[in-house]
């Protein structure tokens, strides 16, 4: 939210995509108090990290081909 506590019509997209979001992924409804940037960050961390597959393909070299970031709480790091 804004400075004034309201929101921008930017802010109440982010926040009604978050809201269907939640609700396809979760039997719960979202939390009451929380903008659509934290309700994302928060759909984020209950999801996990996904299991990583190595990419094989015979158009790209090894050297190319790069493991992805460790994420952390406070973004990503150099793996």
């Amino acid at each position: 939210m804004g400075v004034t506590g309201v929101m921008t019509s930017r802010d109440q997209c982010i926040y009604e995509e978050a809201v269907a979001l939640w609700d396809a992924l979760f039997d719960e409804p979202p939390p009451a108090v929380v903008d659509g940037a934290e309700l994302l960050q928060m759909i984020t961390r209950k999801l996990g990290h996904p299991a990583y597959r190595r990419i094989n393909s015979p158009f790209l070299r090894p050297s190319t081909i790069t493991m992805p970031k460790r994420m952390t709480d406070h973004g990503a790091d150099a793996v």
